[in-house]
């Protein structure tokens, strides 16, 4: 392999490596000191103070006032929550492995021949290396510009002064946006958790209602096995009365009937002697049995049922207007039913008396 095939692998490597070097909050090389997450991934202890700054703005850093409790930490790489404590980022521990690394990556680095490409080129000025930057254009240009070119009226300053200022700039916004996804994360956390009590609470409800509703089943089937139980008692009673009144009179008919048979065989008596000697006490029992005719009777509206019937048209008003209210109103409706059963009840009583 020649040097220029040996130069390009080992070039690949090493930006691979730099890649594996790249703090996930700043975009670039670890800054030392580099601080080891619990989740095992890196990060520039600066830039985790800033993100942890930003995600717990009441935690006091080592430059003020002692604070007393820790806070949370999530990582910007896997979003695992670090819970800290009151040392703050400060008590991560540091990644000397990979600080080593860095220091190694920097000397081999500085002893490579600079590649021809590796810094971008005036596009003005194609052997110029790109190396002030106009404030007033607000763009990069080289110094032949500044001296012969566009840029001559133009205020510039050292490119590696803006670099490192719009890099801490760039950094402080990447900062805020992931501190600004922390507290959006929370707010969905709370989100999910105000929906599971909401769940929950609707679940709650639901069965509460259903034990209210089932209770209320409940006293009305009572009530109706009540009713119909006393309606059913009233008609043994009727039908009993009136089966007796039956009874009665078939013995009777039954009686009738033999003495007009008795009485037409006496009739058909050639003899009159014989007659005589029947006949009186004949005719006293068929009076007799003409005064027994008077038994018992019905009364007019005997069969009716009617004093059974119930008016639960208030009743079924009240059942409809049921909704959702306050404990107030629920006492006063269940004072207004139960003075309505009372009043019901008295009915029914006036009614069968």
């Amino acid at each position: 392999m020649d040097y220029k095939s040996s130069l390009i692998s080992d070039g690949n490597a090493m930006e691979n490596l730099e890649k594996q070097l790249i703090c996930p909050i700043c975009l670039e090389m670890f800054t030392k000191p580099v601080v080891i997450l619990p989740c095992q991934h890196n990060l520039c202890r600066k830039c985790a103070n800033d993100i942890f700054q930003a995600a717990n703005p009441y935690w006091t850093n080592r430059g003020g006032s002692v604070s007393t409790s820790g806070g949370r930490f999530r990582c910007p790489s896997c979003r695992h929550e670090v819970i800290m404590d009151r040392h703050g980022v400060y008590g991560l521990q540091r990644n000397l492995l990979v600080e080593n690394i860095i220091d190694i990556y920097k000397q081999e680095c500085s002893s490579r021949p600079l590649q021809k490409g590796s810094h971008p080129m005036c596009k003005e000025h194609e052997d110029e290396k790109i190396n002030i930057y106009c404030l007033t254009c607000e763009v990069p240009t080289c110094s032949l510009c500044k001296v012969f070119g566009a840029h001559q009226a133009c205020e510039v300053a050292p490119l590696q002064n803006i670099f490192q200022g719009q890099k801490t700039e760039l950094s402080n916004c990447i900062s805020m946006l992931v501190a600004g996804n922390d507290r959006v994360q929370t707010i969905i956390s709370q989100l999910e958790d105000s929906c599971r009590v909401t769940k929950e609470n609707s679940h709650q409800v639901k069965e509460e209602l259903s034990q209210k509703f089932d209770a209320l089943y409940a006293i009305l089937d009572e009530k109706k096995s009540q009713l119909l139980q006393r309606i059913t008692q009233e008609q043994e009673e009727k039908l009993g009365f009136i089966e007796a009144l039956i009874l009665q009179y078939r013995e009777q008919l039954e009686k009738s009937t033999k003495l007009v048979e008795t009485a037409i065989q006496s009739l058909d008596e050639p003899g009159g002697a014989t007659f005589l000697l029947s006949a009186k006490q004949l005719i006293k029992s068929i009076v007799e049995a003409s005064k027994g005719c008077q038994l018992g009777k019905t009364e007019q509206g005997f069969e009716s049922m009617d004093y059974f019937t119930l008016d639960l048209e208030h009743i079924a008003e009240a059942l409809r207007a049921i909704d959702f209210g306050t404990d107030d109103d629920e006492e006063e409706f269940i004072e207004d039913e139960e003075e309505q059963e009372e009043s019901v009840s008295t009915e029914e009583k006036e009614g069968h008396q």
